[in-house]
């Protein structure tokens, strides 16, 4: 089955908004980790394209949709008839096609795992009962739930624009926000995963990451840098703590630590002063050219390259 991914995605919306691919784009999505956008259905509709290319067989991504028009969906080997105000979720790991029946109103956001690792506790968005194989993933609201769901989407959009320096963990929250309003209509005796010692391990691991940031002066340093730091720090073999974190987010532990310094060194470059080498000392590199070898690997451009660039490319 192919699977859409975000360039994609982005390429086929293109057409669909009139605008071009760089302008879908969040400007300053290039400094977090993950990926998180927002759109409004209307804007996808014009009088040349009845439908908008967002039905896929698979994605690399997560979405969550408020559709307030009528349509259905054909998710796993189900079709579901979706009547207007239902908010619909949507994983990688499940066929979803979505097929519109009339012009449509509403908004959806999208994002990856990795945007929400720093608030679900090591847990992967998979986990969550809303995006559960066995689970149902359209949700009808009532008239009091809609408006309420209207008025996050509306605040994603407002704050995705906006320059506060913190947005990113608000529109966490208010994805979150989404996620426990779909949850309310759920079964109570679906809505608590096993807190098996494998969650709770991944939950302390994110835990010390994420302690370590952010870096605020060039005399800090990154204390726990390895695999094995971090699992001599939990006091677990580096071998069961890599298989529990692969298990849970679909990526190593190297490759998380890597991603967590990356998106540090991001910050550090775009919103500090520091010089290369105090930047790359404070990640635990030995010398700017270690450091500038691992930064390619994550941005595909140099350290200084980045600090220039007003965007970065997904």
């Amino acid at each position: 089955m192919t699977t859409t991914t975000l360039s994609t995605l982005y390429q086929e919306l293109a057409p669909c908004t009139g605008h071009d691919l760089s302008t879908l784009l969040p400007q300053d999505i290039q400094r977090e980790v993950g990926h998180f956008n927002v759109f409004d259905l209307a804007d996808l509709w014009n009088s040349t394209q009845l439908q908008p290319a967002t039905s896929y067989p698979c994605r690399s991504f997560y979405k969550i949709s408020l559709l307030r028009s009528r349509s259905h969906a054909e998710y796993a080997d189900q079709t579901i008839a979706i009547e207007p105000d239902a908010l619909v979720f949507s994983t990688p790991k499940i066929s979803f096609q979505w097929r519109p029946a009339e012009a449509q109103q509403g908004y959806f956001c999208l994002f990856t795992a990795e945007f929400l690792l720093p608030v679900l506790g090591g847990l992967a968005p998979d986990e969550l009962p809303l995006f559960q194989a066995n689970g149902y993933p359209v949700f009808q609201l009532t008239p009091a739930e809609a408006a309420r769901a209207t008025s996050i989407f509306a605040r994603m959009h407002e704050e995705l624009a906006s320059d506060y320096a913190h947005k990113y963990d608000l529109l966490r929250a208010y994805v979150l926000e989404l996620l426990h309003l779909g949850q309310k209509r759920q079964p109570a005796t679906t809505l608590h995963p096993a807190h098996s010692a494998a969650a709770r391990l991944s939950s302390r691991f994110v835990e010390l990451l994420e302690r370590q940031f952010p870096l605020t002066t060039p005399q800090q340093r990154v204390p726990l840098r390895t695999a094995k730091d971090f699992a001599d720090h939990l006091a677990v073999h580096v071998n069961h703590l890599n298989k529990v974190l692969k298990e849970s987010t679909g990526r190593t532990t190297t490759d998380l630590i890597g991603g967590r310094l990356a998106q540090e060194a991001k910050v550090l470059l775009r919103q500090t002063d520091w010089t290369l080498w105090e930047i790359a000392d404070s990640l635990g590199f030995v010398d700017v050219a270690h450091f500038s070898h691992f930064f390619r690997r994550y941005a595909t451009v140099s350290p200084g390259a980045f600090r220039t660039l007003e965007a970065v490319p997904i």
